[in-house]
């Protein structure tokens, strides 16, 4: 299979199951890299072909899809984490920007 089969391959999955097959998502998927013009081009010139694919491109991705959701577990608490430690950034964002104002208000 070429590389040209596999991009088309994976897009054609990725509209079968209702996902827009974006250059970050085809790119996650392929099982060897592919320099950016080729798979840009490649998805440019894509036309969706329901259910045509290899057998082999759906065992990749049916790995790849038990993968991507234990990944989306660890990311869905890597945001909670990420989320935690900018609300108190927030907050003194916030803080500053009132004593901005207020030292504008006392300027005026």
């Amino acid at each position: 299979m070429t590389t040209f089969d596999e991009i088309i391959d994976i897009a054609n999955t990725l509209a079968d199951n209702g996902q827009k097959p974006t250059v970050a998502l085809v790119k996650q998927k392929l099982t060897s890299p592919v320099p950016l013009p080729i798979l840009i081009n490649t998805l440019k010139n894509w036309q969706h072909q329901p259910h045509k694919r290899s057998k082999t491109i759906q065992q990749t991705l049916t790995k790849t899809n038990v993968a991507d959701t234990e990944l989306s577990i660890t990311l869905e608490q890597l945001n909670m984490l990420i989320q935690r430690q900018i609300q108190p950034l927030e907050a003194q964002i916030a803080q500053l920007k009132q004593m901005i104002n207020d030292i504008n208000q006392k300027l005026k």
